[in-house]
């Protein structure tokens, strides 16, 4: 079975392959806004599949994509999809679809209890607990919850456009803590600030579960924000697009 993974953010909308074993090696991105019956011809027109299932935190976009990819089975990932995790949260239908998907990853592949930080538009912090010991044959492993805050570069793009004289930067590991120019004291301030977000952060979801957690990190500002992070146990670029493997793997 070939599966067609597609992972639909606010920034960007990813494409793979995928097998029930593994992701193959085709992969593909749209920029979200760019998202139409036309690219979506284009990007896949070569394209083959069996299968598809979409995470979307962008309602209007998933409309598009179920009804483009509609002709063969299409499953759209929610709380009501088959989950090799249980859902401990009072409103389920308010966890977003990637935070589904990472959780499911980050529980097969590495284990629980974790957390999952995935560096996006926004960064989001969610926690799978370990399973019962026992358990009555179900999947006692549970997904908990957690914290969302602005993402890294949301929160600079913010500050250039509410202010008249700072730019726009671009990300990258500052030079020194002390800018000698605008651009590097953004940046030091941007970089070293967040990362003690970063830090806070799992210091206090830390007061709240056990010692031997795994700390997965994914998104496209991991690489940067973890380089300094002890926290971190495991960096995952493809980690939701492993928990959408996993999770179409129990659904078709």
């Amino acid at each position: 079975m070939r599966i067609l993974l597609v992972d639909n953010s606010n920034t960007r909308t990813k494409f793979a392959l995928a097998s029930r074993d593994e992701l193959l090696n085709w992969r593909t991105i749209i920029p979200t806004p760019e998202i139409s019956p036309e690219s979506l011809n284009k990007a896949l027109e070569d394209i083959e599949w069996d299968v598809s299932i979409i995470s979307s935190v962008v309602p209007n976009k998933a409309a598009i994509l179920e009804s483009f990819l509609g002709d063969k089975p299409c499953h759209q990932l929610s709380y009501k999809s088959k989950l090799p995790i249980r859902i401990s949260y009072p409103k389920p239908e308010q966890i977003g679809a990637d935070r589904l998907a990472n959780a499911v990853g980050a529980h097969v592949l590495y284990g629980s209890p974790c957390i999952v930080l995935d560096f996006g538009t926004a960064v989001t912090f969610d926690v799978i607990a370990a399973d019962d010991p026992e358990n009555t044959g179900e999947a006692q492993a549970s997904y908990q919850g957690g914290v969302i805050a602005p993402g890294l570069a949301s929160m600079t793009e913010g500050l250039a456009r509410r202010t008249a004289l700072l730019p726009h930067i671009q990300l990258e590991e500052p030079k020194r803590a002390i800018g000698k120019t605008t651009e590097e004291a953004m940046l030091a301030g941007a970089v070293y600030g967040y990362r003690g977000l970063v830090r806070e952060i799992l210091r206090n979801l830390r007061k709240e579960l056990p010692a031997d957690l795994v700390v997965v990190a994914t998104g496209g500002d991991a690489p940067l924000i973890t380089r300094d992070l002890q926290e971190m146990t495991k960096l995952a670029p493809l980690l939701t697009l492993d928990g959408l493997r996993i999770i179409a793997c129990l659904n078709f």
